[in-house]
């Protein structure tokens, strides 16, 4: 069987769809990269946002129009998990739908449909229990030099805004073994960075009662992986950053001085409303506590701007909360409805244009921010994984930039891909650095 499999949203997606195409080609089957040579057409859908939701019914609809007689189309993921049976009448034309967690029955779930094609039945909807597999292997995710390892899934906190819980269930971590196993094998082929994510990796072991048990997991792989060069950490929760892991971050050279702690917002009543932590004094005494045990600390969190009842007062409020704080990566978002969540029962909705003003206020100044404090990296000398080359130029990043959604470091001449590189920055532009090789 050959099959093509398009994979949207998240990293952690990302790890699912990559698992889905090794499992396939295990059991003999072929990969290839146009719908139109493919047996079983995949969809690893993404169900968080509206926009997600939309692309991921755009892809489904395409694909539908598109596929021959004698093609299978199958919608797996979160927009399957979420939507359900809805997600059918959405996309005409799909034949299945699979599991945010049952990847790994993809094979079972395509010959069934392609059994079943000529009897034109019902398409088979393989949901089930969200909780199921969620420690077997599948944890991993590679691009060139980088990969993304998966210590959880699912999340387990109260935040009102969000589905993830709805879609993935509540918290559950890989165990320790295996993690460190696929660390060790990602070294061994090559990888020269890894990416640890979760809904919230600091809540790692929580499920099992282990209240702080990333530090001693984050000591085992490094333990485990001598050759590793960076180690990273994406999506902390500012509450459950213990002193304990603060130290093993400035301690160890190989864990990236980096952190990502989507903070949502910063002021107290927009947060109660949001169910997130609302104690702005242990946010700043978070943030002094990070830079001063690692003053070359990369942050970078994530913003919601027009959530139920933000009032202008409560948006200057985030505005000056984000002057101060100075974080070098911000991501901003627009609040999304979200079906089935708390805050969608919640009265007072923002205007559209008023959230896209609000949203463009706040990117304004964080590109002032971002800009000086590239400027700041000026005269420095990093280490860089070239990642391509484009127009003459090595692209490459940082330990202060995450693929994907922070910035570049751009080199002269090709440099080779997939190598570290000793660079001086020379220059700065908002977003990405300019150097030269030492």
């Amino acid at each position: 069987m050959r099959f093509f499999l398009a994979s949207l949203g998240c990293p952690k997606n990302l790890v699912d769809s990559h698992s889905m195409v090794r499992q396939l080609e295990c059991l003999g089957h072929t990969a290839v990269g146009e719908s139109q040579q493919a047996d079983a057409l995949i969809v690893n859908t993404c169900g968080f946002i509206e926009a997600a939701r939309a692309e991921s019914i755009a892809e489904l609809r395409q694909l539908a129009r598109q596929k021959r007689d004698d093609q299978v189309l199958i919608a797996a993921g979160c927009l399957a998990q979420y939507w359900g049976e809805k997600l059918l009448q959405a996309a005409p034309g799909l034949d299945a739908l699979l599991g945010t967690r049952r990847w790994n029955e993809i094979e079972a779930l395509v010959e069934e449909v392609r059994t079943r094609q000529a009897e034109r039945a019902v398409p088979p909807a393989w949901l089930g229990d969200p909780l199921q597999q969620v420690t077997e292997g599948g944890g991993v995710a590679r691009q060139g030099a980088s990969a993304y390892l998966k210590i959880a899934d699912g999340c387990s906190a109260p935040c009102a805004f969000c589905a993830i819980p709805l879609i993935k269930g509540p918290a559950v971590s890989r165990p320790l073994e295996a993690i460190v196993s696929d660390a060790v094998g990602l070294v061994e082929t090559g990888v020269k960075e890894i990416i640890l994510i979760a809904q919230d990796t600091t809540a790692y072991g929580r499920d099992r009662d282990e209240r702080d048990a990333l530090p001693g997991l984050l000591r085992a792989i490094l333990e485990a992986t001598p050759d590793l060069h960076w180690l990273r950490l994406m999506y902390a929760y500012p509450t459950h950053i213990s002193p304990a892991l603060i130290e093993i971050m400035a301690g160890e050279p190989r864990l990236c001085h980096y952190l990502d702690l989507p903070l949502q917002h910063a002021h107290p009543g927009v947060l109660r409303r949001m169910k997130r932590p609302a104690d702005l004094d242990r946010t700043w005494r978070l943030l002094d506590e990070l830079r001063a045990a690692m003053p070359d600390i990369a942050l970078r969190t994530a913003l919601i701007v027009g959530y139920p009842g933000e009032t202008e007062g409560e948006f200057q409020a985030l505005l000056d909360f984000v002057a101060e704080a100075r974080f070098d990566r911000l991501g901003g978002f627009l609040y999304s409805l979200e079906e089935g969540t708390a805050a969608a029962r919640l009265p007072h909705p923002v205007p559209e244009e008023v959230k896209a003003e609000r949203l463009e206020r706040l990117m304004s100044l964080q590109q002032e921010i971002s800009l000086q404090i590239n400027q700041a990296q000026v005269g420095r000398t990093l280490e860089v994984l070239i990642e391509g080359q484009a127009e003459g130029l090595s692209v490459g990043r940082s330990y202060r930039d995450a693929p994907e959604i922070d910035g570049l470091v751009l080199l002269p001449g090709e440099l080779p891909v997939g190598e570290m590189v000793t660079a001086r920055i020379t220059g700065a532009l908002e977003y990405d650095l300019l150097g030269e090789v030492d």
